[in-house]
């Protein structure tokens, strides 16, 4: 979708207009007769887009929402917007534009960002692309909003859709690199790639271990994006789980359990999104990202449960259940990142079935640790973009539940709050603020979602961008909990 930014409307194309009910008016609209009333009437009547036909074109008349909740109001309009794209799109209409009358910049950028997230689809692999071309083909936007910025982040959500979507035949760890590398190359991103001799040397024990009984090697990609006018002198770090296919290992799966396997490496995908949509929209920030990428399968060189293996931070692991595979190779990451001596590392992982039972595809499971203000300030980026977060304990009484009887530690506990243990596991490698996200059921969805879609969403990309673009803060300084007792303080008020 072409997507440009006008000052006036053409009189032949497609129009969206953002309008408050109470005071619209058919006149200003050119609208006279049955028309007009038509739409006055409906506009007072229903909170659905008032729709004219003028036989030529169309005229879609948005009512724009009650604004005392941000949060909803928002995430209504997105929601207006792909409902919107839908009608358009069921049309094939070529040419729309849309013009905001009430809305503002946040409620006209949340619409259109709507409207365009709506747009897409994975449909590469059918032998027949009849009625499967995407429509509308141009988009012509008039109001407060940055074009390119918007073009960044939904390019780049596109991009991580498609790196989830892709079937592992065609993404595997090798094609994953390849993409990062792609992605390093059109958006000024350093990408390096460390080989299998290299993890060796490095005495990545989670990554090879995980990766023994894969016919492809593994490989850990670093990506790094440092504009001269960067607000950090140490960088925010994202590191992202890439298990390209997950059978289960010697655990295995199964095959119900196993069909959306593909998007293990959402993690990994959004990292990828993410500095792309930073770099794409020149933001001053100093960002690097960090995947380990392998699939987990089984044959005779496979680890299995019982075995132990030692980590590059020379910690040993009891390996219970080859499934719980994610958090040995993030571990790894984690340890990896203290060498960039971080201002904060957050990873994202489709670590855990226990976040999905728990919360659903409704928000992401978070843990932090030393994270201070910015644990606030991710958790107002995330619902500035309605990916939201629900914070889990991260109680000593939790680390008690994966202490081994022959290692340092075992890298699963009992069927209770398995997030919960899976993160204190992974929290033994970090010695830095530290933020936790499993986006295990909202990464990949079974239904159409609204401006979601169906299959990958993309979860964490708008998070993290939102979140390095206006809320991320190197003075992180207090504590949780004075930050807390504060937060409550101004709430009140």
């Amino acid at each position: 979708m072409k997507i440009s930014s006008i000052k006036t409307l053409s009189a032949k194309e497609n129009a969206i207009f953002l309008v408050a009910a109470e005071n619209f008016s058919a006149k200003i609209f050119g609208l006279t007769g049955a028309a007009a009333e038509f739409a006055e009437k409906q506009l007072k009547d229903t909170k659905e887009p008032v729709v004219i036909n003028e036989y030529n074109r169309y005229l879609v008349f948005v009512t724009v929402p009650p604004s005392e909740n941000r949060t909803s109001y928002l995430e209504t309009l997105r929601k207006s917007g792909q409902k919107t794209l839908a009608f358009f799109k069921g049309k094939k209409a070529v040419n729309v534009q849309i013009e905001d009358r009430a809305a503002g910049a946040a409620g006209f950028n949340a619409f259109c960002e709507g409207f365009v997230l709506g747009s897409y689809s994975f449909t590469k692999y059918f032998s027949d692309q009849t009625g499967r071309e995407a429509f509308p083909k141009e988009l012509k936007l008039k109001g407060d909003i940055e074009v390119s910025e918007l073009r960044g982040i939904t390019d780049a959500v596109f991009l991580t859709r498609d790196l989830v979507n892709e079937p592992y035949i065609y993404m595997g760890v090798g094609d994953l690199v390849r993409e990062a590398k792609k992605m390093g190359e059109e958006s000024g991103v350093k990408v390096e790639i460390l080989n299998k001799k290299k993890i060796e040397s490095l005495k990545m024990g989670g990554l090879l271990a995980v990766n023994r009984a894969s016919k492809e090697e593994p490989a850990f990609i670093t990506m790094e994006y440092k504009p001269k006018s960067a607000k950090n002198s140490k960088p925010l770090v994202l590191v992202g789980k890439g298990v390209v296919y997950d059978t289960g290992g010697a655990s295995i799966k199964s095959s119900a359990g196993m069909m959306t396997m593909k998007c293990d490496m959402a993690g990994a995908a959004t990292v990828i999104g993410a500095i792309k949509a930073l770099a794409d929209n020149k933001i001053p920030v100093h960002v690097v990202g960090l995947i380990p990428a392998t699939d987990n399968f089984m044959d005779a060189n496979a680890i299995v449960p019982g075995d132990v293996i030692t980590m590059s931070s020379g910690k040993t692991v009891e390996v219970l259940n080859t499934d719980a595979e994610g958090r040995l190779i993030l571990a790894d990451a984690l340890h990896y990142a203290k060498k960039y001596n971080p201002e904060l590392v957050i990873d994202l992982a489709t670590l855990t079935g226990a976040a999905a039972r728990a919360i659903g595809e409704y928000g992401i499971a978070a843990h932090e640790v030393n994270a201070g203000n910015n644990k606030f300030a991710l958790e107002d980026a995330g619902l500035e973009v309605y990916e939201r977060l629900v914070w889990f304990p991260m109680w000593d009484e939790y680390a008690e539940l994966i202490k081994s009887d022959i290692a340092d530690m075992k890298n699963i506990a009992g069927a209770d709050a398995g997030m919960i243990t899976a993160a204190k596991f992974l929290q033994h490698f970090t010695d830095y603020p530290w933020i936790h996200l499993d986006i295990a059921g909202p990464a990949f969805v079974e239904r159409n979602a609204s401006y979601w879609g169906k299959g990958g969403t993309a979860v964490g990309v708008r998070l993290l961008y939102n979140f390095a673009r206006n809320y991320f803060s190197v003075e992180a300084g207090k504590t949780n909990v004075e930050q807390e007792a504060k937060r409550s303080k101004t709430k009140k008020k």
